[in-house]
Parts: C-alpha cells; sequence; structure tokens
C-alpha cells in the first residue's frame, strides 16, 4: 500500500466555516474553534476519507491473513514464517498509526482544525486498528509463536499507535497487550495497559495507564498517572545512584479515569486536556518531573 499523502488542508471540506468547540468535551483537547459543515458536506468528507479507510481495510484483511494461516495451516514450517512477519507487520502499520493520530490532533497558531466528523473518524480507524493487532499478538502468544511478557527481551509486550504534536507537547503512545506489572521488582498491585513519552522543551517525561489491585480483591480503577523516582533522591543524591542497581519509585496518579477500562484514543485525549491545562496555569500539582 502506497502512503497516504493527504494533508489537512485536502481533508478541510470545502465552504466549512469556523464554529467554536462544543462544551460537552467531545472535541479535541486542542484549543480553538473547529470547522462547521452542514450535512451536506458529509458525503463530500466520506469521500475524501476513503483511501485511508481503504488502508484500515489493508491492514485489516493482512491481520485476518496471519491469524487464519495460524490456526488452520498444518505445515508447522510456513505457520512459524508467519509469526516472524507479525513484527515486522506491527512495523508496516506505524505510518499509518502516525498519520491518524497527527492528523486528529496536531495543531497550530492560525490553523482551523478539522471538522469533528473527520476527526472523530481518524479515531476510529486508529482504535479499530489497534483492537485487531491486539487480538492478532493475543492469538499468536497462545499458540507460542510469541511472547507477552515485557521482560523478554524477544517479546512483544507493547506495540506503537501513533504519535502527535499540540502546541509544543509531542506524544508517542503505545499500547500493552495485557495488563503488565508497574514495577517489575516488588507487586505494587498496579498495571500498565497503555504508555505515553510526553516530550516537551524541558525534557522527556512518561505516563501509564493502569489497573489497581488492593486487599487481594481485584478492583479495577482505571488511572493515569507517572512513575517518580524516590531513592535515590533525583535531585540531592545523584552522586549515590551508582550504588543502587535499580532505582526505587512509586505511581503517582494524575487523573482517574472510572472503573470501566477506556479506550486508547480516549484515555490519549484525557491526558491531553491534562497536559494543557497545565500550560494554561491549572493542575499545578499535577505538574510533571523529568524521568530520565
Amino acid at each position: 500500500m502506497a502512503e497516504l499523502d493527504l494533508d489537512h488542508e485536502e481533508l478541510m471540506p470545502e465552504n466549512c466555516e469556523t464554529a467554536a468547540a462544543p462544551e460537552d468535551g467531545t472535541a479535541a483537547p486542542s484549543a480553538g474553534g473547529e470547522a462547521r459543515c452542514t450535512a451536506s458536506h458529509q458525503e463530500m468528507m466520506d469521500e475524501k476519507m476513503q483511501p485511508i479507510k481503504e488502508q484500515l481495510q489493508y491492514f485489516l484483511s493482512k491481520a485476518d491473513e496471519f491469524q487464519t494461516h495460524v490456526v488452520y495451516s498444518s505445515d508447522r514450517q510456513q505457520r512459524d514464517a508467519f509469526a516472524r512477519v507479525v513484527p515486522t507487520f506491527l512495523q508496516t502499520c506505524q505510518p499509518y498509526f502516525t498519520y491518524l493520530e497527527s492528523t486528529a490532533h496536531n495543531s497550530s497558531p492560525g490553523r482551523i482544525p478539522l471538522p469533528l466528523y473527520i476527526r472523530t473518524r481518524l479515531l476510529q480507524f486508529s482504535e479499530q486498528l489497534c483492537s485487531r493487532l491486539e487480538q492478532l499478538l493475543l492469538m499468536y502468544a497462545s499458540f507460542g509463536y510469541l511472547s507477552l511478557e515485557e521482560a523478554d527481551p524477544l517479546g512483544i509486550s507493547h506495540f506503537y499507535i501513533g504519535q502527535c504534536q499540540v502546541d509544543n507537547i509531542k506524544l508517542s503512545i503505545f499500547r500493552y497487550c495485557l495488563p503488565s506489572p508497574f514495577l517489575t521488582s516488588t507487586d505494587s498491585g498496579l498495571y500498565k495497559r497503555m504508555r505515553w513519552n510526553v516530550e516537551r522543551e524541558s525534557g522527556t517525561e512518561k505516563a501509564a495507564g493502569v489497573m489497581r489491585a488492593e486487599d487481594r480483591v481485584v478492583v479495577r480503577m482505571w488511572s493515569i498517572g507517572q512513575w517518580v523516582q524516590t531513592d535515590p533522591d533525583p535531585y540531592t543524591e545523584d552522586i549515590y545512584e551508582i550504588l543502587c542497581t535499580v532505582p526505587q519509585g512509586q505511581y503517582r496518579e494524575i487523573v482517574r479515569l472510572g472503573g470501566e477500562e477506556p479506550s486508547s484514543c480516549f484515555a490519549t485525549e484525557c491526558l491531553l486536556g491534562v497536559l494543557l491545562s497545565q500550560i494554561k496555569g491549572s493542575f499545578t500539582s499535577f505538574a510533571f518531573s523529568v524521568i530520565f
């Protein structure tokens, strides 16, 4: 499949007006108005997005092909060959994920955001492919063709699902195939489901969506937070860090999402909302520390 070359202006329908973003939280977290288009423009927007949808269908059909060969093929050598193709297939999907997330979220001064309909569809495409790849990896792992353990250097515990930039925040997004222990050295009762690498002018930060277990009864409470180093103290004891084989830290919750597992797109929207609120001066108690 050829790389997508539709830019922001090509996706923007003609004769769209600028309107204030809705207050119900459905808009992307970037500031500013959005393009308002009448119902008569929907067919035009669908037509513009047709190449994007066709590429999604191509990736979904390839995933179905890989799964069919593993499940129904009697040739062990052929199944092993397809298992080796999966990591390459994940890499092939990366530019598509980047295109979807960056087109839906990227903002710059004076640029009219895409219509809500187009942004919603782009994020739906991203969510659909993410879910299908996750199913594919889980199926391959169930047959013993790959490991989903984060400690396994040859395993695939998580995969890349896009990158975007809003204002001065650059976000790289990763999805874990299974809830992964937040700390490998101790049982904290926390499990990672997503990871975001956050880049600002001041440095690089990390955040993770987690699941918490308390009092030996599994209580699923999803939240977004950050690993914060506590020992050695990163500000006063860095000279002694060579004596500590594994720095100690703890999870600091940034925002709680509730008891139902959120979609990857919704979780990313929430994180962007928090980060942009920090820039505007609110949520100062949630300011991220730079983690190296």
